[in-house]
């Protein structure tokens, strides 16, 4: 999701359902995948310090996203099979302000479960609440049963400081201007807006991204 004006979230809608038409019963192969189209390279890899042998898979993500949330349950699902040698990572964005980003890694530094990421994600696209400012996020994780001297140590802690700039510098380094979107290995770039609106579709091409890494010796 970009942040966009009425008229083009229209634009943006209506092209995505045509995609979406266009994708219909069309069979998901490697010779139907196509680059460019489905996946394209970023301009400059970007190294995952991971160990040899390992692939990271990098999802961006926002929790004011309609479409982040959408696609938590197929997400899920699938991170729950991955292989051995792939490494899972979500960074947040910085779009309209960092309160909800400082919120995933101050619930990240407290190593909070993934119930309570969801409670948040329910918090925003079910219960109404923004949680745009600190006074609303602070309000609201009184209501998830937050230890709240904790919550508020690791909200103004330098480590969750430290994470939020890196993920504004891992979201400009790979080039992110819209989310969800996934980067496979430092280098490969796919979404569910490039294959047409298809979650399950995105994540397919993930996999092939994956074998395809792997190919590489990367």
């Amino acid at each position: 999701m970009k942040a966009t004006s009425p008229r083009r979230r229209i634009i943006i809608g209506a092209a995505s359902f045509a995609g979406l038409l266009g994708w219909a019963g069309r069979p998901l192969t490697a010779a139907t995948i196509d680059e460019g189209i489905d996946f394209r390279q970023l301009g400059r890899p970007v190294p995952t310090g991971l160990a040899q042998g390992k692939i990271e898979v990098l999802e961006f993500f926002w929790y004011a996203c309609p479409h982040c949330f959408a696609l938590e349950p197929y997400l899920k699902s699938w991170v729950s099979k991955l292989p051995a040698d792939v490494v899972f990572r979500k960074a947040h964005v910085a779009f309209r302000g960092s309160a909800q980003q400082q919120l995933f890694y101050t619930l990240e530094a407290m190593m909070s479960p993934d119930a309570t990421h969801q409670k948040a994600f329910e918090a925003i696209h079910l219960n109404r609440q923004p949680l745009a400012s600190e006074a609303e996020i602070f309000s609201w994780a009184k209501t998830a049963s937050l230890d709240m001297a904790r919550f508020e140590r690791s909200w103004q802690s330098p480590a969750v400081a430290n994470q939020m700039k890196r993920a504004v510098d891992l979201q400009q380094s790979h080039e992110v201007d819209g989310v969800p979107r996934f980067t496979v290995n430092g280098r490969y770039v796919t979404s569910p807006a490039m294959v047409g609106g298809s979650h399950q579709r995105s994540l397919a091409v993930v996999d092939f991204l994956i074998k395809k890494s792997r190919g590489r010796g990367a």
